[in-house]
């Protein structure tokens, strides 16, 4: 089987990983699409992929406009002389569509709601859409849900073990406190009209966690002059190592929200988005592993009484096994849906 991955940001490498090498230790034959996006890139030479670069990713409703015109006649291109038998993305156009006008099987996978324009742009021509069981969205038929998040198509126990040499690269301790907090630049599609944290009220978080321990500081973003003491400069690949010895994630990344909480860290999640995906509300209501704010002002209260709990981050990892025990191996289901969707077989896990 001829199976094409369209990667459109770092995190869907992290996604994809597992199980494209699953693929292919099963004979399958696996082409790399991307768009340069942030690190996405990088990723993928780090762990040693090949890709077929489809160009970058613009800003701006317009801008964005005209590049998918572009990046769906590459996309064309490549299926055209690779022919593969089914084509998978997270929340990409551009494999529904051309899936869609060359008639080839499509699965998407997505989780999150809010993305109404890319909702549009994706859901119709798609064949099968795989969200996680917490979706807010009943897609329809098509919809393929799974007890799970993204997140643990990486995270899970059976392919992460934490190392601690990442540690070694920031001259932290193994037990040496740390927050860290992330920006976004807010440029996405789906971001538009939301905010996260104002400037005075990073300066503001940043003086009081410095009572707690080392600030390390991530970012989408150009940082001012003032945050660059604070940036955490560690190779891409190793963030989530340093997300498991940290005492606390805050900030405006969603993604890494969910994945401090999947990982036992005391996590806090700050945007305007709260209380639109089902993901985060089952992480906080079910599992109490991500709290979520609209308000930094609020956010900062909670951050505190974590910090002042010497028990924190005992208590999230106790958690954190109910959480494991109680959902699903993603990896698995990745792949298995790609299989199964050839022979026209979806079903709910």
């Amino acid at each position: 089987m001829k199976v094409l991955v369209d990667i459109g940001h770092p995190a869907h490498v992290h996604f994809f990983k597992n199980a494209i090498w699953k693929l292919e230790s099963k004979d399958h034959e696996v082409q790399i699409t991307a768009r340069d996006k942030e690190i996405a890139l990088y990723l993928l030479e780090a762990y040693g992929f090949k890709y077929h670069n489809l160009g970058e990713n613009q800003k701006g409703l317009a801008k964005k406009a005209i590049g998918m015109l572009k990046i769906d006649f590459e996309m064309y291109k490549v299926v055209k002389k690779f022919n593969p038998d089914v084509l998978i993305g997270i929340h990409s156009p551009y494999v529904a569509q051309v899936s869609k006008l060359l008639r080839k099987p499509s699965l998407i996978f997505t989780d999150t709601e809010h993305a109404k324009l890319a909702n549009i742009l994706t859901f119709p021509f798609a064949t099968a859409i795989c969200t996680p069981s917490c979706f807010k969205k009943d897609i329809g038929l098509k919809q393929i849900r799974y007890n799970g998040y993204h997140e643990l198509a990486y995270l899970h126990p059976n392919y992460f073990t934490p190392d601690s040499s990442v540690l070694d690269e920031l001259g932290l301790k193994e037990g040496e406190r740390f927050i860290i907090m992330r920006f976004v630049a807010w440029d996405a599609s789906h971001d538009v009209g939301h905010k996260g944290i104002s400037i005075e009220m990073r300066r503001r978080f940043v003086s009081e966690f410095k009572k707690y321990g080392r600030v390390l500081i991530t970012s989408e973003s150009e940082l001012p002059a003032d945050f660059e003491p604070y940036r955490a400069k560690i190779a891409p690949e190793n963030m989530h190592d340093l997300l498991y010895y940290a005492a606390l994630y805050v900030g405006e990344g969603g993604t890494m929200a969910t994945e401090a909480g999947i990982l036992g860290t005391p996590s806090i999640f700050i945007s305007s988005l709260v209380g639109s995906m089902g993901n985060f509300e089952e992480l906080e209501d079910k599992y109490g592993l991500v709290y979520s704010f609209r308000e930094p002002l609020s956010a900062l209260s909670a951050t505190l009484k974590i910090l002042e709990n010497s028990e924190s981050k005992e208590e999230w990892n106790a958690k954190r096994k109910i959480l494991l025990n109680e959902t699903n191996d993603v990896t698995p289901l990745i792949v298995e849906n790609i299989e199964g969707i050839i022979k026209n077989i979806t079903k709910d896990f």
